[in-house]
């Protein structure tokens, strides 16, 4: 008799982002972690430590930059 199949682990989201530092609270609010400030430096992408969200720098093909990002993301320096 075979092992039923193990199911497989959930793959992080995947966010679009226009800057190269951003912030991270999970999803805001009593579900969310703290915010967290995150750098790409000189990598295309960053993932946050605490929900393992990848964060993707827009490469252009992804249309005009939209005014709601994924709940409990923040671009910029300053955020919202």
């Amino acid at each position: 008799m075979s092992e039923p199949a193990r199911p497989l682990p959930a793959t992080p989201e995947v966010v679009i982002v226009h800057t190269r530092r951003i912030a991270c609270d999970g999803v805001g609010g009593a579900l969310g972690h703290p915010r967290v400030y995150l750098e790409m430096g000189g990598e295309p992408f960053v993932e946050c430590g605490y929900c393992d969200r990848r964060f993707v720098l827009a490469t252009g093909d992804e249309g005009a930059e939209s005014e709601r990002l994924a709940p409990g993301v923040y671009e910029g320096s300053h955020g919202h």
